[in-house]
């Protein structure tokens, strides 16, 4: 994905509250809780594991597939609608956002 001039590329750790159903419903970013508005983007991207050079221990499961979630967020009722974007690495236990738009 290229930046554009409305895009600011973070790569930064964050918690996300998910439904019993695995759906997205908050975000917390640097220590704000940005509640999830419209309906998320669910998508799974394969990792160049053969660029990284890296073995996995048998039965860690699945280690190329990463996950993302585009999700629409607000603070408030009346702040400004923004689109994350939110990646989690294959075998990572934390999401990371990637992008504020």
């Amino acid at each position: 994905m290229t930046a554009t001039a409305n895009e600011t590329t973070l790569n930064a750790r964050v918690d996300v509250r998910f439904s019993p159903t695995g759906r997205p419903l908050a975000v917390r970013h640097d220590g704000r809780l940005w509640v999830v508005t419209e309906e998320p983007v669910h998508w799974f991207e394969r990792d160049a594991w053969w660029e990284r050079r890296q073995t996995a221990p048998v039965g860690v499961g699945n280690i190329v597939d990463i996950e993302f979630w585009r999700v629409q967020v607000k603070l408030s009722s009346n702040s400004a609608l923004r689109t994350f974007l939110l990646r989690r690495v294959p075998a990572a236990t934390w999401w990371t956002l990637e992008s504020i738009t």
